[in-house]
């Protein structure tokens, strides 16, 4: 084993760690994030911390409050319409791309995915299903074959995770992804662009009850 290669910074895998807690809801919008409490809990020294919460200020998950401590963003309305904005473009082109390009073991993967998720999604398991939801989107990314692309998404890949991420219909996400799946392997990109189309909408509409019922609870909690 080159231990060498195996290497991984504590501070990256304190990232890892924080963000996928924050994408995957166990961090909820708002939620401190105080360096002192954070190390304690990870049994790390507070710089790994320190450098995650920079990390994490640069990828669009968390805000600096001056002289406090940090917090999960909470996205507004229009942070998740600008989202959804930028994600109409960049998918309609991603995915046809994909249809043109892909590769057998481009679709071997994204088989792999799609199966994966597919069963998470019946057995309920929220975090993996999502995970694997997200995954999906990525691997299409690469199979779309540029490299500007790849460069201009991996920009915005924290933010859309956690968008990714803002839907509680798991089987129904997995199907309108195996569908997708069906389209690209074929390379209809005709139905490859109504089925994206299709795919935002719900995922929009996903996203604003999710905010809508996240909001009702703080609310309902008086916080």
């Amino acid at each position: 084993m080159d231990q060498k290669k195996d290497f991984e910074p504590e501070s990256t895998r304190v990232t890892d760690r924080i963000r996928n807690e924050i994408i995957d809801g166990i961090r909820p919008p708002g939620s401190k994030l105080v360096e002192r409490d954070l190390a304690a809990d990870l049994g790390v020294s507070r710089l790994p911390i320190r450098d995650a919460l920079k990390t994490l200020v640069s990828e669009g998950l968390v805000t600096l409050r001056p002289r406090t401590w940090a917090v999960v963003r909470e996205f507004s309305e229009s942070d998740i319409a600008d989202l959804h904005e930028v994600r109409v473009s960049l998918e309609l082109m991603t995915f046809k791309l994909a249809a043109q390009r892909h590769t057998r073991e481009g679709l071997r993967e994204l088989r792999r995915i799609v199966d994966d998720e597919l069963e998470y999604s019946r057995q309920n398991r929220g975090v993996e299903s999502r995970r694997a939801g997200a995954d999906f989107h990525e691997c299409v990314i690469r199979m779309s074959g540029n490299e500007l692309l790849n460069e201009l998404s991996q920009t915005l890949a924290a933010r859309m995770r956690w968008l990714l991420a803002q839907h509680a219909d798991l089987e129904g996400m997995a199907r309108e992804h195996d569908q997708l799946y069906a389209a690209l392997a074929s390379r209809d990109e005709a139905a490859v662009e109504r089925l994206v189309l299709q795919h935002l909408e719900t995922s929009r509409a996903n996203a604003a009850a999710m905010k809508q019922a996240r909001d009702a609870g703080l609310q309902a909690s008086g916080t």
